[in-house]
């Protein structure tokens, strides 16, 4: 018999509190789980004080993997800008961590339920290490390019395009829906928590050993991922069906076209990574050109996205309520579309600084609930198909990046992002018939 508990993903309802909601039927609970795993409603205390230790393994390793994307994206797109001058290659490199949500995404989801969760999570994590391994060797052997990192770039994209529809969705299984937002603000928050470490570090091992520090340190991270990914004892065992990979990917497709909730908020998604996201692959090229900033300075300015997102977690998970989620969700895209181009127009790194703070905060409120609503949205057996088709519409990135960083060769950074955003605020209001029924 295994030694971990089994969760299947067949509804039952259990009354809480004289209400329904779904759980899964006497999930047997392994050792240190207990009454952790019931599906009650919690306060931010309780659900701190009372989550199974699977949670906090899992809660972990996204907060490691965060860490090593933003250590990484910071470092590369610093080195390459050194060696290429040119803003759209920069754009490239880290375009290229989104590209296979596009591709794959949407097939990941299926094949995720084909497959014994942790062992997939803890290889995935395991190939990352590999790859910054590699490029620690090269370029301690002073032979780096830009397509070394191109490469990795693309290999470590394909890692983090199986977050939503496999670690998240252990995630949620281990909490339960009614605890799913305080849990996914706590998940957010420590990818936050890296927004702030991960640049800083990059930028002072950049300036004081050379990449191949950060590389080393991001080999060292990786590792203590795989070992806490091993140690999770939840076990969601492979759906019936599930070799059928094309047919349960269209399922999830067809859906998201046929529900209204569902479909606004993969617009929005959208918005979101086209016209918000790729102005983070411009923070290194203002810094340094507009606001003659060091790595150092520019790690710490990053970092300061980082603080604010923290900070919106920590709101979010104390006081957000279930009937502001979705006003939350598309405030917080207009707000970092703000935010943005408040950075995009600052003349010093303090303000520059103070609008790096209003991107972390709205991109703490988006970030929570874009994965909370999805998960609340979709029926129970379709999880992990339907959170797969959100890592394709986060897919969509890559053309904001291309845009991006052919705009701001031709007209220069700064005036290529405030446009970029402007374009991002026209289309989310000509998107309000969609959104305002969320």
């Amino acid at each position: 018999m295994s030694s971990y508990a089994t969760l299947t993903d067949n509804p039952v309802a259990v009354p809480v509190s004289g209400q329904e909601t779904l759980a899964p039927p006497c999930a047997k609970v392994g050792a240190g789980m207990g009454e952790n795993n019931k599906n009650t409603p919690s306060s931010f205390q309780q659900v701190v004080r009372t989550s199974p230790m699977d949670f906090w393994r899992l809660w972990y390793v996204g907060f490691v993997v965060t860490t090593v994307r933003w250590l990484e994206t910071v470092a590369m797109g610093i080195v390459v800008y050194q060696q290429t001058g040119s803003a759209l290659v920069v754009a490239m490199i880290t375009m290229l961590r989104l590209v296979p949500m596009g591709l794959f995404g949407a097939f990941l989801g299926a094949f995720a339920e084909r497959f014994d969760r942790r062992l997939t999570l803890a290889g995935i994590v395991g190939l990352m290490m590999v790859t910054s391994a590699l490029l620690s060797v090269v370029a301690f052997t002073g032979a780096l390019e830009v397509w070394h990192l191109a490469v990795a770039s693309f290999i470590n994209g394909c890692g983090w395009a199986t977050d939503n529809p496999l670690r998240r969705v252990m995630m949620g299984e281990v909490m339960g829906r009614d605890r799913m937002a305080i849990a996914m603000a706590l998940d957010v928050g420590a990818g936050n928590v890296s927004r702030m470490v991960g640049p800083a570090a990059g930028g002072m091992l950049l300036a004081g050993v050379g990449i191949e520090g950060a590389f080393l340190l991001s080999v060292a991270l990786y590792a203590s991922a795989v070992a806490a990914t091993l140690m999770v004892q939840s076990h969601i065992p492979s759906s019936p069906g599930a070799g059928a990979v094309l047919a349960r990917t269209w399922e999830g497709v067809a859906l998201i076209f046929s529900d209204r909730r569902l479909g606004a908020i993969m617009a929005v998604t959208v918005i979101y990574n086209v016209f918000a996201w790729p102005f983070t692959s411009m923070i290194p090229v203002i810094g340094a050109d507009r606001l003659l900033l060091g790595p150092e300075g520019v790690g710490l300015l990053t970092s300061i996205d980082g603080v604010g997102a923290f900070a919106g977690c920590l709101l979010l998970a104390l006081w957000l309520t279930p009937g502001w989620h979705a006003r939350a969700y598309v405030g917080g895209t207009a707000a970092y579309l703000v935010g943005l181009i408040g950075f995009a127009a600052a003349p010093t790194p303090l303000l520059a600084g103070v609008a790096m703070l209003v991107t972390g905060l709205a991109g703490a409120t988006f970030a929570t609930l874009q994965a909370t609503l999805v998960y609340l949205a979709a029926p129970m057996e379709m999880r992990s198909r339907i959170l797969g088709v959100l890592s394709v519409c986060i897919g969509t990135g890559p053309i904001g990046f291309v845009w991006l960083g052919w705009l701001a060769d031709l007209i220069g950074a700064p005036e290529a992002t405030a446009i970029t955003g402007v374009m991002g605020l026209l289309a989310l209001a000509a998107t309000w018939p969609l959104w305002r029924r969320i």
